[in-house]
């Protein structure tokens, strides 16, 4: 087997010399090749190495961003003849690699996925992408897309510092005890942002939303199960937009965490392959995989179809 490894440097648990980095070299050392990357430049000029020698499995270790910036590339280098993939959990979440199989321990699941890999061991499944175009240019193959709520949660999760589970989940109950008395944390994440939605052609109603996410995984992280729907199908991804209040989503969380869906007629539910968002509000921005990118429109559709590898 054709096999290469693409470690992101920057991911949180990949920092240092030691550890799961130790871990990936080891575990490649004489099976697979492997590079290391620091930046877009560097992960475009390996993805061309990797294209241009050939490969029959790709492994990107680091976290959703990472894996988000792997595929996008590793998809604008192979187009439709995508090798197979498979993600080594590095970041602080990994919230993709979680829902596709990843459980345990970072270190030993990285040791056993690239030696599946590389001895063609590894079990593959069809996994379906969101394909996510904006009008600054961006073209990118993700995962999990959010605006609105989703970007302003993450406004306020990176001012917070501390990155991780623990303060996302305190994060999260500031903003669900918020949304009962009218906190101040709350009225800003569940604000609702002008702008409109078409969905397969067909134009909605609202004009503001205060929640637009799609998802190709049905488990967001924190065990939010929003988009239950998610993995239904590899043509088609789940779209949940809301224009409800603060007072009539906030006390909805736990109606999310058993992947039920939301009470109201406010918003809409659906499986799509295509969907249109146009804000109203220059600074807009949205959120893909954790990465925040600004824009006045964006179309989101399905993306290709991964052979997905995992163990």
């Amino acid at each position: 087997m054709r096999a290469s490894v693409l470690v992101n440097r920057l991911a949180h648990h990949l920092e240092g010399e030691g550890g799961l980095r130790r871990v990936l070299f080891d575990a490649a050392e004489g099976r697979a090749t492997l590079h290391e990357t620091r930046s877009k430049d560097e992960l475009a000029h390996a993805v061309e190495t990797i294209a241009a020698r050939g490969a029959d499995a790709v492994l990107l270790a680091g976290g959703d961003g990472s894996y988000m910036e792997g595929t996008t590339a590793l998809s604008h280098a192979f187009g439709d003849a995508l090798p197979r993939i498979g993600f080594a959990p590095g970041g602080t979440v990994s919230t993709v690699a979680r829902n596709w199989g990843f459980a345990g321990s970072r270190e030993a699941y990285a040791s056993r996925i690239v030696r599946a890999a590389c001895d063609g061991t590894a079990r593959s499944t069809r996994r379906p992408t969101l394909r996510v175009r904006d009008d600054r240019g961006g073209d990118r193959v993700g995962f999990i897309f959010g605006a609105g709520l989703v970007a302003h949660f993450f406004d306020a999760y990176y001012a917070g510092g501390k990155l991780g589970y623990a303060s996302a989940a305190a994060l999260v109950a500031r903003v669900f005890a918020g949304s009962f008395y009218g906190g101040k944390l709350a009225a800003r994440v569940l604000a609702k942002t002008p702008a409109t939605l078409v969905v397969d052609g067909e134009p909605t109603a609202p004009r503001a939303f205060s929640l637009v996410a799609a998802s190709v995984v049905a488990d967001l992280g924190l065990h939010m199960r929003l988009l239950y729907r998610a993995a239904e199908r590899t043509d088609r991804f789940h779209l949940v937009a809301s224009s409800l209040s603060p007072r009539e989503l906030g006390p909805q969380m736990p109606r999310v965490l058993a992947g039920r869906p939301l009470r109201g007629e406010r918003h809409v539910d659906t499986l799509a392959s295509r969907a249109e968002i146009t804000f109203a509000e220059p600074s807009s921005r949205y959120v893909l995989d954790g990465d925040v990118f600004p824009a006045g429109r964006v179309v989101v559709s399905a993306g290709p179809v991964l052979d997905y590898l995992s163990v």
